[in-house]
């Protein structure tokens, strides 16, 4: 559980970063540069924390969920009977 806490903090401090620059680089682009190119970097970087984050979310759930795979009920597999075809 310790790696997991470790992971969504770095997920969590990396993807801020990235939209914090995201939207600064944006708003810089759309509102006081007469550089147009700027606002469609913006978008992209921001869509790229997204990205960032999620992934690393999805991450976290497929490990959590790999390790959880072995408890429970096991359930032995039903023999078919004679002459019943599979």
């Amino acid at each position: 559980m310790e790696m997991e806490v470790k992971i969504l903090n770095a997920v969590k401090y990396v993807g801020g970063t990235v939209l914090t620059i995201g939207i600064f680089i944006f708003l810089i682009g759309f509102f006081e540069s007469g550089y147009s190119i700027l606002t469609p970097i913006g978008i992209g970087t921001i869509m790229g924390a997204v990205f960032i984050f999620l992934m690393g979310v999805f991450f976290v759930a497929t490990e959590e969920m790999l390790k959880k795979r072995y408890k429970g009920i096991n359930i032995a597999p039903i023999k078919p009977k004679k002459g019943v075809p599979l």
